[in-house]
């Protein structure tokens, strides 16, 4: 499994960016991706997450209404479109992979991408 993060940046209060995670190397059918992200000093906690086949949704409650996570299957990527962003969405996004949205909604998955920055000035 191969997980592939782009898109981080430096980026003002109120602003928007948009993460994408190029995935390959696993069944999509069978498994959720989604992301994380670990700020300066703190455990690494869950951001959103997509079930590849049914395309089901869950987002953490920090982000609800703010983040949108979504993929193109024909690409093999996903992607999580930032909007009204905040200082303490500063941290190092992750995306990750896993048989079980319920599993990475708790904080936990079986494959992982490298990091990227995102960084949010007041």
């Amino acid at each position: 499994v191969q997980l592939q993060a782009s898109g981080g940046g430096v980026v003002q209060a109120g602003g928007s960016l948009r993460l994408s995670c190029e995935a390959s190397g696993f069944d999509f059918d069978d498994y959720a991706i989604g992301w994380f992200r670990q700020a300066p000093g703190k455990e690494r906690d869950f951001v959103a997450a997509i079930t590849w086949r049914a395309d089901n949704t869950y987002y953490a409650d920090a982000v609800k209404g703010r983040f949108t996570i979504s993929r193109n299957i024909t690409k093999k990527s996903f992607y999580l479109q930032m909007n009204s962003l905040k200082p303490e969405d500063t941290a190092v996004y992750y995306c990750a992979a896993d048989p079980s949205p319920l599993t990475m909604w708790r904080g936990r998955a079986g494959y992982w991408g490298q990091g990227t920055l995102v960084t949010v000035s007041s």
